[in-house]
């Protein structure tokens, strides 16, 4: 999106593979596959679109290469890192950031078409930032600040809200299953629930659309499905547990609302 817009010029893709990096720069239609660190052309801006765990490596890996590649702005796009992780490339002059745009990036063509007004967290060196911000907002970004001891809780909150769905909907299909519910109609309520579920979520936010028996105060009822799925499936049984005084939770909240309105 940066080249579509012109904001930077894409000038070389270095990827986990030759043929990855190639994919990449097709996608992009812009800049070269490389094989290396080393490589790579000297640049202004460095983004490392990076699983978590690589990106201290590959930070220390560039900075290695300090006597060769000027000193540069350089982001990572981790939702839980902070922009500390880049420490090496700081510490050599280097302007160093973070920047997560909230969005699932399963399918890029798809990310495409979603981005606009995706929030985007922020963090990192004030000069960085001031690159950085204008940037993502010229592309439809909203982009807010955050500090680097809260990340792993922010990042936290979208999975909960979009990693661990997938999950809990599968442990639904998979009762619905064992409970001998015809696979038609299963697919069926993937659509129907789920979208009832996310409007009433999106109208009423998240107190008011809750439901069921938590909610309801039924702690017997909790109890014995409680007891079932436990033997059914132990994790199953204890993740049942939890949201479910989760849920008590949140009820009780919305009822103490009510009385303080």
């Amino acid at each position: 999106m940066f080249q579509a817009a012109g904001l930077f010029q894409v000038q070389g893709v270095l990827a986990r593979s030759r043929a990855s990096a190639q994919l990449a720069v097709q996608f992009v239609g812009a800049g070269q596959a490389c094989q290396s660190l080393a490589a790579l052309p000297q640049a202004d801006v460095w983004l490392l679109a990076l699983p978590d765990a690589h990106i201290a490596s590959v930070a220390q890996g560039l900075a290695e290469l300090s006597v060769s590649h000027r000193p540069a702005l350089a982001f990572h796009c981790s939702g839980a890192l902070g922009s500390d992780v880049l420490a090496p490339l700081a510490q050599r002059g280097w302007q160093v950031a973070s920047a997560h745009p909230l969005l699932s990036f399963a399918q890029p063509k798809l990310a495409l078409t979603q981005f606009a007004g995706t929030p985007c967290a922020l963090e990192g060196d004030a000069p960085a930032l001031r690159t950085l911000k204008p940037a993502f907002t010229q592309i439809g970004a909203q982009c807010f600040a955050v500090a680097a001891q809260d990340k792993l809780l922010y990042h936290a909150g979208a999975v909960f809200a979009t990693n661990f769905l997938p999950v809990l909907q599968d442990t639904a299909e998979r009762l619905w299953q064992r409970s001998g519910m015809p696979p038609a109609l299963i697919k069926q309520l993937r659509s129907t629930l789920l979208n009832n579920a996310v409007t009433n979520i999106v109208a009423l936010g998240a107190q008011a659309a809750l439901t069921g028996p938590a909610a309801r105060g039924d702690l017997a009822l909790v109890a014995a499905q409680s007891q079932a799925l436990t033997q059914w499936d132990t994790q199953t049984g204890a993740a049942y547990q939890a949201l479910s005084q989760l849920a008590g939770q949140l009820a009780r909240a919305a009822d103490t609302h009510v009385l303080d309105g």
